[in-house]
């Protein structure tokens, strides 16, 4: 199985959103659905097109789960965005 196009994932506004909260600093789904206009499931649904994209790791504390960017998931992004600037 391939994995899903990562200009696909951001080429959605909420998405994007999210990944910018996230390059401030760890967040959970409660702490980035405050800022969005979406329900906090629609979040997770993002999140997860994001994760499976590469774009954004998580891990477990306790009951928590906090997502973080994954800088290595943007490879793919600025590989295909440097042949413009070579």
């Amino acid at each position: 199985m391939t994995q899903p196009d990562p200009f696909s994932a951001i080429a959605d506004p909420n998405r994007r959103f999210l990944l910018e909260e996230l390059r401030r600093a760890p967040r959970t789904v409660n702490e980035l659905s405050e800022g969005l206009p979406i329900s906090r499931p629609a979040v997770s649904q993002h999140l997860k097109a994001l994760l499976d994209s590469n774009l954004v790791s998580v891990k477990a504390e306790g009951t928590r789960r906090i997502y973080t960017i994954n800088a290595r998931g943007f490879d793919r992004l600025n590989l295909w965005l440097d042949q413009f600037w070579s």
